[in-house]
């Protein structure tokens, strides 16, 4: 089970809410562990002034801690907090400082090395990453000045990708979001065109305001166009010597097209659409269009 499969709006939960059993799952989810286990040990040194903006369980600053960093970590929904509090204090002492606070508006007295804050749903939907970070850096060179602090993840790179999605299910049908582990098999998925890259930034430069494509693919093979599938990989830290980068892809996200498309081989997808970091999937999934505007030459 991993977070992008809950809606917890549906669960009685605000979106920006995550409750302690949920956050919990994550703990389960091993590339996600292992890749912010590297990212951080990477990142942090003996000494290094350490910010975890929404830290959940806490296992982020666990990680810096470990790694030498002297780090405050911040979380507002009480439960998560008093057992992030406890869990921390139980395994690094008083290496880690637990605020009972608002990520969205806390800022931090004295300047601070490196930023944690995961607060990333595939597509950056629903949850507040971009709205977050946007909100410290401001703060933060308002009142304490640049440089900026190193930020983990430090890049994101988005892609989308047009499919045949089988939304059937013991002969019921539903054209219905689904998530898929990046490393399995999807049987139920005809690629219809390798994914495209519509979006990619570093959290150090200006973040968007939109997710937006207007993009055109090849069709590879026949399908009936039903679906997009949405590519989150985030850069968790970036490596110089050798170059490189310690990365993250989050599970892929189907969404279903209002109307779909047939394609033969050589024919030309255009797929649009538009929404903001944060939104809900339906926000995406109705802003999302395909069409064959032309056949490409063969």
């Amino acid at each position: 089970m991993h977070m992008e499969h809950l809606d917890l709006e549906h669960l009685g939960f605000p979106a920006d809410v995550i409750p302690l059993q949920y956050q919990a799952l994550l703990l389960s989810d091993d590339r996600r562990m292992s890749a912010f286990a590297d990212a951080v040990a990477h990142a942090v040194r003996p000494g290094t002034r350490v910010l975890d903006l929404g830290c959940g369980t806490g296992v982020l600053s666990y990680f810096a801690a470990r790694a030498g960093g002297t780090v405050t970590a911040i979380e507002r929904e009480p439960r998560v907090f008093a057992t992030a509090q406890a869990a921390l204090r139980a395994t690094v002492g008083d290496a880690v400082t637990v605020l009972h606070a608002d990520a969205r508006d806390y800022l931090p007295e004295e300047p601070v090395d490196v930023v944690l804050c995961e607060m990333l749903h595939v597509g950056l939907l629903r949850e507040r990453q971009i709205e977050v970070i946007n909100s410290f850096k401001r703060r933060y060179l308002r009142h304490i000045g640049g440089p900026l602090p190193r930020f983990v993840p430090e890049a994101c790179v988005q892609a989308i990708q047009p499919v045949e999605q089988d939304f059937t299910y013991f002969g019921y049908t539903v054209p219905a979001p689904v998530f898929q582990l990046p490393e399995s098999l999807q049987p139920r998925t005809v690629e219809a065109a390798p994914p495209q890259v519509f979006q990619q930034f570093f959290y150090a430069d200006p973040l968007p305001h939109h997710c937006t494509g207007d993009l055109r693919f090849v069709a590879e093979r026949p399908a009936l166009v039903n679906a997009v599938r949405v590519v989150t990989k985030n850069l968790l830290s970036l490596l110089y010597e050798p170059p490189g980068s310690i990365d993250w892809t989050m599970n892929y996200l189907v969404v279903p097209l209002r109307e779909p498309v047939e394609v033969l081989t050589g024919d030309e997808v255009r797929i649009r659409f538009d929404y903001c970091p944060g939104d809900e999937i339906t926000v995406l999934a109705d802003s999302l269009t395909a069409g064959t505007p032309a056949r490409a030459t063969r």
